[in-house]
């Protein structure tokens, strides 16, 4: 499959989808896609930009959801025109999909819509690759259901992202077994952000442990996905969503160079 120009999959290289978490202002999106662009050239990393426009999810009616869709999208499409990347954003209705086709290179169906049929069907419509991440509730096998549906529909060019599975309440652990196993139907790509929430666990807000990105990241590498899911910020502490599972530009550049060696080593083997 493609992301733009960008093929994934296959013996392509290892391709890191990197950015925030929702979005907040133009000149911090431009800021945060320069040095992630940076980053993934100094360790080689062919990158597409992720930033959401709406956190339509959120636990609490009060929760900071971004900008909204048509603001959302205006900033992506700077972000494109400064920086020249790919781009990545998660709809959330089927109305929504055809307005982000026309900005961005792949679109996302979050993993709690992953088995709603009329937004695999809009989303396939437009053309243009799907990221869909697989359900925190849902087998890694049975995620053949869902890319079945979207092929269906038109779509070829696929990424399944694993963002880990729930275990128990407030908990969620990574299956490497299954990620292998869902290469069987498509490209996978490993969130390793999201993998290491605690749903729910902050009394109305999701919480996280960052110190596990790193070692899972490079697990999944190991294991040998397609594709590396990270999301950061410029100041942790003050991200407006999901900080406490966010690794910093710091994190990242080290993280980067390790995953980096991972992949090498292993495309090195006999």
């Amino acid at each position: 499959m493609r992301i733009g120009k960008i093929p994934v999959g296959g013996e392509a290289p290892l391709v890191l989808i990197c950015g925030l978490n929702v979005l907040e202002t133009e000149a911090d999106a431009i800021e945060v896609a320069r040095t992630v662009q940076q980053l993934a050239d100094k360790h080689d990393f062919p990158l597409v930009f992720k930033a959401s426009y709406d956190k339509a999810n959120r636990s609490r009616h009060d929760s900071f959801r971004g900008p909204g869709i048509d603001e959302g999208l205006r900033i992506l499409k700077s972000v494109k025109k400064e920086t020249g990347l790919a781009i990545l954003t998660d709809v959330h209705d089927a109305d929504q999909a055809k307005l982000a086709a026309q900005v961005v290179d792949i679109i996302q169906i979050p993993a709690f819509l992953m088995r709603q049929t009329d937004l695999i069907a809009a989303c396939a419509a437009t053309g243009i690759a799907v990221n869909l991440k697989k359900g925190q509730f849902i087998a890694p096998h049975d995620m053949s259901h869902a890319v079945d549906k979207l092929r269906h529909f038109g779509c070829e060019d696929i990424l399944v992202t694993d963002r880990g599975t729930c275990f128990g309440y407030n908990n969620l652990v990574t299956d490497m077994q299954g990620m292998v196993g869902m290469r069987d139907f498509a490209p996978v790509c490993f969130d390793a952000t999201h993998a290491v929430q605690y749903p729910g666990a902050n009394g109305g807000s999701s919480g996280g442990d960052a110190r596990f990105v790193a070692p899972l990241a490079r697990a999944g590498v190991a294991a040998g996905i397609d594709a590396l899911f990270i999301e950061t910020h410029p100041n942790i502490s003050e991200a407006p969503c999901d900080g406490p599972s966010q690794i910093s530009f710091e994190e990242l550049d080290r993280l980067l160079s390790e995953v980096r060696a991972i992949d090498t080593a292993l495309r090195d083997l006999p």
